[in-house]
């Protein structure tokens, strides 16, 4: 079964928050699910379980371990910046292809496949590839993660014009509530919903852990599988 590609409108939007939910909501009903977060950039060897790595894996019930940390999130960097230039401050690089590659044999694992993406849809992996192209290569169904916060409904609708200029699959837009001050998420969601139908918007507010997940999200999940 093909997996998904989780990808955002931007940093710290809740790709890592809507993508552990969806996989707990999974877990419970008994299905079999992956996750992997192949490129990482600001990633803090002292503190790997609040890392975006270590809350796939807790959501997955794995233990956050080396080997696992090299099995879902095998490109690893310590600076907070774009993967391209996390990786040049490290004098390391990222193979573009060994990542497609990578993608491509984990996407079609049993049960279903999460790939969380790193950054926006146009944050550069290399000298000459973004997120996008990663997501191109890869050709599997996009779920699009927005915030809450001023400004994001020209940011989630260009970002859906972008992703459907390459013919990419949107299986739904997700708007998870901003911490930061901002619309508010029904408004929010019911204006980027009228300009980007007939495409799923779905609001989720920032829920604690074990919070059953809105309805709505349950009937994306559903129709995802």
């Amino acid at each position: 079964m093909a997996g998904v590609f989780v990808t955002g409108t931007g940093t710290d939007v809740g790709k890592t928050f809507v993508t552990a939910a969806l996989v707990r909501h999974l877990r419970s009903a008994g299905k079999t699910v992956d996750a992997f977060k192949p490129v990482v950039s600001g990633f803090d060897p002292t503190n790997i379980a609040n890392g975006d790595p270590g809350v796939l894996l807790s959501a997955l019930g794995r233990d956050v371990t080396n080997d696992e940390l090299d099995r879902i999130a095998p490109w690893r960097f310590a600076a907070p910046l774009s993967p391209d230039l996390a990786a040049k401050a490290e004098s390391r690089s990222i193979d573009f292809a060994a990542l497609v590659e990578f993608s491509r044999g984990v996407a079609y694992g049993r049960g279903k496949v999460f790939i969380e993406g790193v950054g926006g849809i146009m944050v550069p992996l290399d000298r000459t590839h973004t997120v996008l192209d990663w997501m191109s290569a890869l050709r599997i169904p996009v779920l699009l993660v927005a915030g809450s916060y001023l400004g994001t409904i020209s940011h989630t609708l260009t970002a859906l014009h972008v992703l459907a200029q390459r013919n990419l699959d949107i299986a739904g837009v997700v708007v998870s509530e901003s911490t930061a001050p901002g619309a508010n998420l029904d408004d929010t969601v019911a204006t980027v919903g009228r300009f980007a139908a007939p495409i799923d918007v779905i609001g989720v507010p920032r829920l604690p852990d074990g919070t059953p997940l809105p309805p709505d999200l349950l009937t994306l999940i559903e129709r995802l599988l």
